[in-house]
């Protein structure tokens, strides 16, 4: 194997190159190739040393391929100590990302140079630990505690000009690497400079008052999640102490990170939304080119999509029904396009470029001729969606894609309003579709394995994470939604009242509980559902009416400032509204249903009972090809607790034996809602979970 780590003088200056594609990652190669590198140039004759590194980026964290694998020496907290210790001076060059591990190594040299378009942070707790090799300790002493709090916290990464600002780094370069590393070591040689280390720097400030603050904020920012106020811990906890007394004491709560089943949790959602993407059957296929894109339908769905493809870059035409309605599609995506700049997401200058360049929008079909996809987003309606699909079969080019952005209905069925099925797909964005980043794509039984690519491509294009679903009453996502929501429903009958469930279900981990997201959402939305579904509905199956009589009353949630809760000037977030508790009583007593007392976490083991069952449904029938797919639909798209997993990820962590023992349970009182799954059963009876699927 070829040593990643290079060394070579240029008169007296060591340079010293990591080469490890893609991303320079510290494998167990690269920290042993910097450790020989270090005792080379502290044995010769060269009176500086410049780190840097090949390719697109510095080292851009650790290699994942090490996770879960026993440590191999040197170990990263070594290799900086190393680094540290050198009593020649040692200059750092950061260009493209130094993230986690790659920051670490850059403080643990005494001067960092870095090129104006990169950028560093410290990433780790999104991996539910914390920066282990010194990140906690170096970043407070080098720029102070409550500026390296915030970014070891937030997780966030730092452009090069506040790095600059913050005393991350010493100067800003437009060179490439080797370039301004040599440059920088020059001018250090001529000014007789020696290392500085910043071991050696005074021990940074606590400010009570705003490390008070500070937690409050980050607390309220990852609910439920330790890796972010343990990091807080390692660094305040550290700035009193000598620097090797402050790395013990984060290498001591590091080890109770990687030992907490939040890591593990979202080590899974790390490498699933990796994994999401390798299908088997597209191994080799080809996607179709993807330059314009055509949207059917300017409302909220259309008029996010349409903005999710701008800013990519796409050129987008966008179809409305008269010029009127065209008007307004517009202007919505104006509006959306200047918010983005009002937050400092988009120049101004970019943003009228992509609406002079990018965007067409007209009432004429005939304009979607040269569209490399055309995505229908108009009303949730068999027919009219059928009637758009029969339009575009008239004027999409040959090899177009087209595909309908539907929540439930059958896109067989819309794909035979075409002559064309095999270029039709499903693409299920969710709302707000510039903002949300999970995409369910929809195989058809006749879609092309080069059309299902093409869907990949585009959520790549939008930096979207893609989820092939097969085809049935809702997908994944909002299949799986309707029972667990009917558990919930059926929870209220027998006693418990819609604001227990939330709050126990935020408990959880959930953002927001099930009737909080309706009154969001609308409860018109679920009473549409309610009524589509009304005429197949099994005369077994219990079905709350209370959310119809709400819906009946007018209150359609926050849009009317009444729904399952009450939305004014003084409880603008909400409060529970007592007529709602009402209405549901007097439903029990015309059902004569007694009602019962259920506990939180009663309601939680329901709750998530059914979401696992109808989960392990979805994946037994091939609608999800594995559990993991169900977890990413959950994470990206449902507000599932990332730190937690995702359902099935959930499931394997509690048991199976107990997700069937609440079925169990609960079958006593409806046996019709609560079958256990077959895919279920049989893994609990052979001792395995939903991860050996996984593949």
């Amino acid at each position: 194997m070829t040593n990643p780590v290079s060394y070579e003088t240029e008169g007296e200056i060591a340079l010293i190159r990591i080469d490890n594609p893609p991303v320079n990652a510290a494998s167990q190669a690269v920290r042993a190739g910097i450790e020989a590198a270090m005792t080379r140039f502290a044995e010769g004759p060269e009176k500086i040393a410049v780190l840097y590194a090949a390719g697109r980026t510095f080292i851009a964290g650790a290699d994942i391929t090490e996770f879960g694998k026993p440590p191999q020496d040197p170990g990263l907290p070594q290799v900086c100590d190393m680094l540290e210790a050198q009593e020649k001076p040692l200059v750092c060059v950061i260009h493209g990302t130094a993230l986690g591990g790659g920051l670490e190594v850059a403080l643990g040299c005494h001067y960092r140079v870095m090129l104006k378009s990169a950028r560093v942070g410290l990433p780790e707790t999104l991996l539910g630990i914390l920066p282990g090799a010194g990140g906690t300790q170096r970043l407070p002493r080098l720029i102070g505690l409550m500026p390296a709090a915030e970014i070891i916290t937030s997780a966030r990464q730092v452009p090069a000009a506040e790095a600059e600002a913050l005393g991350i780094v010493d100067r800003l370069s437009e060179d490439e690497p080797r370039a301004a590393g040599l440059a920088y070591a020059r001018d250090l040689l001529a000014q007789g400079a020696g290392p500085r280390r910043i071991g050696e720097m005074p021990n940074p400030a606590v400010d009570e008052a705003a490390l008070g603050d500070l937690r409050k904020k980050v607390a309220r920012a990852n609910p439920g999640q330790i890796a972010q106020l343990t990091a807080l811990d390692a660094a305040v906890r550290g700035a009193p102490m000598t620097l090797p007394d402050g790395l013990k004491e984060e290498r001591r709560l590091f080890m109770t990170l990687m030992d907490s089943p939040q890591r593990g949790a979202l080590i899974h959602a790390f490498f699933g939304e990796r994994k999401v993407v390798q299908l088997p059957e597209l191994k080799g296929v080809k996607p179709r080119a993807l330059s314009q894109i055509g949207i059917i339908g300017g409302g909220t769905m259309g008029g996010g999509i349409a903005v999710a493809c701008l800013l990519s870059g796409l050129s987008v035409v966008l179809i409305e029904r008269d010029g009127e309605a065209v008007a307004k599609a517009r202007k919505g995506i104006e509006k959306t396009l200047e918010g983005s700049v009002k937050r400092g997401k988009l120049k101004a200058e970019k943003r009228d470029a992509i609406l002079s360049d990018k965007l067409l929008t007209t009432d004429d079909y005939a304009s979607l001729s040269d569209a490399d996809l055309i995505i229908e987003a108009v009303f949730e309606s068999m027919e009219v969606k059928k009637e758009v699909f029969a339009k575009l079969d008239a004027v999409a080019k040959p090899g177009a894609v087209l595909a309908s952005n539907t929540s439930y209905l059958d896109v067989d069925e819309i794909a035979a309003a075409t002559s064309r099925p095999g270029d039709v797909l499903g693409l299920h964005f969710f709302s707000p579709a510039h903002v949300m980043r999970l995409l369910e794509i929809v195989d058809a039984d006749k879609t092309a394995p080069e059309v299902l690519a093409t869907g990949f491509a585009l959520a790549k294009a939008l930096k979207k994470v893609p989820v092939r679903a097969g085809v049935c009453d809702g997908f994944i996502g909002n299949r799986i939604l309707r029972v667990f929501r009917l558990a919930a429903d059926h929870m209220i009958l027998e006693g418990a009242s819609p604001f227990q469930i939330d709050r126990a279900l935020e408990g959880f981990g959930f953002a927001m509980g099930p009737y909080a997201v309706a009154d969001l959402a609308g409860i018109d939305i679920g009473y549409m559902t309610r009524q589509r579904l009304r005429p197949t509905k099994d005369p077994q199956e219990r079905w709350g009416d209370w959310a119809d009589k709400l819906y009946e009353m007018g209150r359609l949630g926050r849009k009317t400032g009444r729904g399952f809760y009450i939305y004014d000037e003084e409880t603008p977030k909400g409060r529970p509204d007592p007529e709602v508790e009402e209405i549901i009583a007097a439903e029990r007593a015309q059902k004569g249903i007694t009602s019962r007392d259920f506990t939180d976490d009663e309601i939680v083991e329901r709750y998530m009972a059914a979401m696992i069952n109808e989960a392990a449904r979805v994946v037994g029938e091939g609608i999800a090809a594995r559990p993991l797919d169900v977890d990413m639909v959950f994470l990206f798209g449902y507000g599932f607790p990332r730190w937690r997993g995702g359902p099935m990820y959930h499931a394997d962590q509690v048991g199976l034996d107990r997700v069937l023992a609440t079925i169990h349970q609960a079958a006593k009182t409806d046996a019709w809602f609560w079958q256990p799954a077959p895919l279920l059963e049989k893994l609990a009876a052979e001792g395995k979970g939903f991860a050996s699927l996984n593949g």
